[in-house]
């Protein structure tokens, strides 16, 4: 198969650091040949590593869409807001598309995205990373093996992690759900997407809890200023304080947070962006209102049960859960990588250890990397996260959120019944589809 060409929109560390590497380690798969983001310096940067030239580097994804087709695939990691438009408009162009997650904070856009993916017969990959991890791909095939019966009940955690939950949640780009998407959606669509492949059937009734209760200024400690920098009077105690985040940590997280902060890495780069920088500012007194914990409940089609958590007040991060069958039962944590797969029939426990970097999504990132590349180079349509399934699995956690403001039971076909209604009342109801 001959080497694709890519194209990239955002070059921030999800676009460049995430998926644009695949590049640099395959560069016999893939190269890219065109890029647009609004930073200059990210602009600077991704240029000179991937060897692009001046006229196809551009500030922004219109201008790069304005002209004629550039490559095979393009690559959409802009802001979750900014994620529809180019879609469409390169869908209209003839490129294959991968897609960061979420699709777009707007249950209509996600289903006409899924629509113009099988009109224009293109690739449409979503960056639902978790399905190509050696952790969940493990547990599914236990699951489909037949090792624990007959699949009943999940319960199924998401570790956030209060650091992660502080950058990302609080002081950063995803902390304001009218700015970009609701926590369930922003941070779980990959987890209700994840449980939905596991079950292996469509979502019937969704119920959620959750809330914002800590991360609010009457928590702030008496003193703190509005900027960690300022004086803070509690920082030897506050598990927030900027400079232990972010100069203190020294794993490879920690490496990735500061590349985030600021462009500049050295420990005064960093401290200069915190000193009046969003990363700086006390995590007491930001502009943040999505939840820092929430519960969802969910029944499928088969009978499955499953119970879904998400906190930010763990220590740990990644995602565990336990699935019950009529004949065994499956443990898993995945920060720690391992499976314990349990029979009610033998009694017996098999312990699964999986030698696997954490880095990356716990190798997701360059799982759909190497699957997106595949389906472009053989000329196949749908991956293991196409348009079609992605869609449902973001409408589970759209009805999630209902759910949690509405204090109701949704059930999932009248909410589908609804935005077929929704749409045709903003007249975009064609005859294909909703």
């Amino acid at each position: 198969m001959s080497k694709i060409t890519a194209a990239l929109l955002g070059a921030g560390q999800r676009g460049a650091g995430a998926y644009a590497t695949y590049a640099l380690k395959f560069p016999e798969e893939v190269q890219f040949v065109a890029f647009a983001d609004t930073d200059p310096e990210r602009r600077k940067l991704f240029q000179q590593v991937h060897g692009i030239s001046d006229v196809n580097s551009f500030s922004s994804w219109e201008e790069l869409l304005e002209g004629p087709k550039l490559a095979d695939a393009i690559l959409i990691c802009t802001q979750d807001k900014m994620h529809f438009e180019p879609a469409i408009k390169a869908m209209e162009k003839g490129y294959h598309i991968l897609l960061e997650k979420p699709m777009s904070p707007d249950p209509l856009e996600c289903i006409i995205m899924g629509e113009y993916a099988e009109k224009y017969n293109r690739v449409f990959s979503i960056c639902h990373v978790l399905r190509y991890t050696d952790f969940f791909t493990t547990i599914k095939k236990i699951i489909t093996d037949g090792k624990i019966g007959k699949l009943m009940s999940i319960q199924h955690t998401e570790n956030v992690e209060h650091r992660h939950q502080a950058h990302s949640f609080v002081r950063g780009n995803w902390r304001d759900s009218a700015v970009s998407s609701p926590m369930i959606l922003a941070k779980s669509c990959h987890d209700m997407d994840v449980i939905q492949w596991l079950v292996d059937t469509d979502c019937t009734k969704v119920s959620s809890f959750g809330s914002l209760t800590h991360f609010r200024e009457e928590n702030a400690p008496e003193g703190a200023p509005k900027y960690c920098l300022d004086g803070c009077p509690v920082k030897e105690e506050c598990p927030y304080y900027a400079p232990k985040m972010y100069i203190e940590r020294d794993d490879w997280v920690g490496d990735v947070l500061r590349s985030v902060v600021s462009s500049d890495t050295s420990n005064e780069g960093v401290l200069r962006e915190l000193r009046k920088g969003p990363y700086g500012r006390c995590v007491y007194q930001c502009d943040n209102n999505v939840v820092d914990h929430q519960v969802v409940n969910l029944e499928f089609e088969n009978g499955v049960t499953v119970a879904f958590t998400m906190s930010a007040f763990t220590y740990e991060g990644g995602r565990s859960l336990k699935l019950m069958g009529t004949h065994g039962q499956i443990r898993g944590d995945m920060d720690k990588n391992i499976i314990e797969v349990t029979s009610f029939i033998t009694r017996e426990t098999e312990i699964i250890n999986l030698d696997v970097d954490m880095a990356g999504h716990g190798g997701g990132d360059i799982g759909i990397m190497r699957d997106f590349v595949r389906l472009v180079r053989s000329g196949e349509e749908k991956g293991r996260t196409g348009a079609d399934v992605s869609v449902k699995s973001h409408l589970i956690a759209f009805a999630a959120e209902k759910s949690r403001l509405e204090s109701k039971v949704i059930l999932m076909t009248d909410y589908i019944s609804e935005l077929k209604i929704t749409r045709c009342d903003n007249q975009i109801c064609p005859t294909t589809g909703m």
